[in-house]
């Protein structure tokens, strides 16, 4: 069986959803807290293809960061070194599934995301 990863932030309202969500249905899987160990360029990278995104889709714009750094005017390479730098700045959760990975807001879409 292919293993299920949840990227998130514990305190994140959306992220225990989709934890509980995952519980409640039986699915083993591990929590990474990706505040307390960080993305490396690779994985992010590797998970922005798997979801087919860029970095600017993946970005949460309403963050006080995302103002302060002007990510408007960034290039997709600068706007991925700046989510490394600043966690704030990436949408979550993210769930990996093998060759798969989706970005679960709202959690409901977790539900096709399994489907197949």
């Amino acid at each position: 069986m292919k293993k299920i990863t949840v990227y998130e932030k514990p305190t994140c309202t959306t992220c225990r959803k989709v934890s509980k969500y995952l519980e409640k249905q039986g699915f083993e899987f591990e929590k990474i807290n990706y505040y307390i160990k960080p993305f490396s360029k690779s994985l992010l990278k590797n998970l922005l293809n798997k979801m087919n995104m860029k970095p600017s889709e993946l970005l949460r714009k309403k963050e006080k960061i995302y103002k302060e750094l002007n990510v408007k005017k960034m290039t997709e390479h600068e706007i991925l070194d700046a989510m490394l730098k600043y966690n704030d700045l990436i949408q979550r959760p993210i769930i990996e599934y093998g060759d798969k990975a989706i970005l679960a807001r709202p959690p409901e879409i977790i539900n096709k995301f399994f489907e197949k």
